[in-house]
């Protein structure tokens, strides 16, 4: 399995959102909430309007291109409550794209990416029953916190990785 991830590695690119972006960071966003959850008005801020919600406020997106097709992608929003420096949100993979390590280094980018802009701390919201992500997170050295008010319905786990 190990060498078909390697080999997957080899055909996965991580680029900067553009514009041209916006319909795949939107559906694949609306597939994983859909699939498990509602659509709540704080995705449609986000996944309406990135240019405004994310990037002109200090964010970024990711892409990432699985031969060539936006497969997954994932948010840093830049967070002004004085704790943390960015949210990482608005992360998902196609399901035609899943176990080929991209959530992993979608995810291992934007904490790249957070360094490069002199973060500290990064907080996150999800939920228990997405194993699969709860899992990626604790791997990427993300712990659980408790106690900031959340906008989602569906928030039961909050959790924080403390940038060295």
């Amino acid at each position: 399995m190990k060498e078909n991830k390697e080999r997957d590695n080899l055909i996965v690119e991580i680029v900067d959102y553009t514009s041209a972006y916006q319909e795949a960071f939107k559906s694949l966003n609306e597939e994983w909430i859909s699939a498990h959850f509602t659509m709540e008005d704080s995705d449609y801020k986000a996944l309406d309007h990135p240019q405004s919600y994310i990037l002109d406020k200090g964010g970024c997106i990711l892409v990432a291109l699985y031969n060539g097709a936006p497969l997954g992608v994932c948010a840093l929003i830049k967070m002004n409550d004085g704790e943390y420096d960015f949210e990482l949100a608005k992360m998902a993979v196609s399901p035609k794209a899943q176990g080929k390590n991209i959530g992993f280094m979608l995810a291992s980018a934007i904490i790249e990416k957070a360094k490069s802009m002199h973060a500290s701390k990064i907080y996150l919201e999800s939920n228990t029953i997405l194993k699969p992500a709860i899992n990626l997170y604790h791997k990427l050295g993300f712990q659980k916190v408790a106690g900031k008010p959340t906008p989602y319905t569906r928030c039961n786990i909050q959790m924080e990785l403390i940038i060295k």
